[in-house]
């Protein structure tokens, strides 16, 4: 049987090195936040109960992390470190909150998005009679990082944080990754013996896990085989850098699922995102979070899905088409130059160049009803709320007037545009044939 699993996550840091007023930790990557990720990483491993541990802007941070996570974790509490003082004062503090809590205790960061569940679950499972289990892991440069200290016969002794380092600990390559699994019952009486005695003058949590070490604990320790996992976002070049890794792992997940990405260097696909087999993504397209597009689909080059839009199988948005919070039935298209906002497109519907979906009064955002098989001429503005009904069509720049409902199969021209005549209702093939 598996132990009970607490997750402690640090996100109170300032972050004064991106230069911004937004939190560090809730800086954007992929459609999600740093910290917002980091956790997405500890969600399916299921734990009883998580800590997040904040201070800076705390209320907004917590409010956008209620709103990301919603009820993927189970019995999450937020706690103000008050003033930061080491991440050792850190744990102190989400130890506090998880009470009477008996298992292991996870360790991990807010701005450290790039970590998987694969790795968080391996360190995990390491721990199993030991005090403690360490990630590890053997950066290109490790400057700036805690060095792993061991014995002659390879144990591990102990964590120097570089300030600290000695010019032959300096040139130790394998440094400490800084995620933890600990036996909660060890951690409690080593956080107690925490003492500031360092350079920072703060409280280390790398005393506590050497403090096994020394008392002659096994701490097993688990080296990444992918260092880019383990590296945290101080600046806006390692949010940049986070990024693209992110990115990557994202378009190839998609690639392994049988999505035609033309040229993923120039494609953006965040988190979130569900496509189909056999859908080609052209070049320089975006799609956003909570996207959905089935299969047999077509999406660019140059288009921008945001949150909220569906594309049933058989659909195409082409070049320069923004959608947002909109359906687009079986098989209709939208090719070109067009703006779809709070948009129903239904099955088969064409979608003419340059069509506008005035969707937005200044106050309030309204919906559009497109019915199937209708054909949107080139240049259409349709004021929301409005409703083209099914077969209808609109000559190329009419401009239907807010409130409007077009009855199905009619015709609709002009400026404000106005019934010219009814289309003949297909009786077979796939269009509609106009009475003569």
């Amino acid at each position: 049987m598996s132990r009970p699993l607490a997750v402690i996550c640090l996100a109170a840091g300032l972050g004064k090195r991106t230069k911004v007023s937004t939190p560090k930790v809730l800086l954007p990557v992929c459609g999600r936040t740093l910290v917002a990720s980091a956790l997405a990483a500890v969600v399916p491993l299921q734990p009883q109960r998580t800590v997040v541990v904040l201070h800076h802007q705390k209320d907004l941070v917590q409010k956008s992390l209620q709103a990301s996570l919603g009820d993927s974790l189970r019995d999450v509490r937020y706690v103000d470190q008050g003033t930061p003082k080491g991440t050792g004062h850190a744990v102190q503090v989400a130890m506090q909150a998880l009470g009477d809590f008996r298992g292991d205790v996870l360790v991990v960061y807010g701005d450290c998005p790039l970590v998987t569940t694969e790795t968080l679950r391996e360190l995990c499972a390491l721990r199993d009679d030991a005090p403690c289990a360490v990630l590890t892991a053997c950066p290109e440069n490790p400057t700036g990082l805690g060095r792993i200290l061991r014995d002659a016969d390879g144990n591990f002794v102990g964590i120097r944080e570089e300030r600290d380092c000695s010019e032959e600990e300096r040139a130790i390559d394998e440094i400490n990754a800084g995620f933890y699994c600990f036996d909660s019952e060890a951690l409690r009486p080593a956080l107690q013996g925490l003492r500031p005695d360092n350079a920072q003058g703060e409280y280390y949590l790398t005393d506590a896990v050497a403090s096994f070490a020394a008392a002659g604990l096994p701490v097993p320790t688990l080296e990444t085989g992918d260092p880019t996992e383990i590296q945290g976002v101080n600046s806006l070049a390692d949010l940049a850098m986070a990024r693209q890794i992110l990115q990557e792992r994202i378009l190839y997940e998609h690639l392994l699922n049988g999505v035609l990405i033309v040229d993923p260097a120039t494609t953006w696909i965040d988190h979130g995102v569900a496509i189909g087999r056999d859908t080609r993504i052209l070049p320089c397209t975006v799609i956003g979070t909570g996207c959905v597009i089935g299969q047999n689909c077509e999406v660019g080059p140059f288009a921008h899905l945001r949150a909220g839009t569906v594309l049933e199988d058989g659909a195409e948005i082409g070049n320069f088409v923004e959608a947002k919070k909109t359906v687009m039935g079986a098989g209709a298209k939208a090719k070109h130059l067009t703006y779809l906002g709070d948009t129903t497109v239904g099955a088969r519907a064409n979608i003419g160049a340059g069509t506008i979906t005035a969707n937005y009064d200044g106050v309030h955002k309204h919906p559009t009803v497109i019915g199937e098989r209708c054909f949107v001429g080139s240049g259409s503005v349709l004021v929301a709320p409005t409703e083209l009904g099914a077969h209808s069509m609109t000559g190329a720049g009419a401009i239907v007037t807010r409130g409007t409902k077009v009855g199905a199969g009619e015709v609709w021209v002009g400026v404000p545009a106005k019934k010219l005549k009814q289309r003949e209702l297909p009786t077979g093939g796939h269009g509609a044939k106009d009475k003569a």
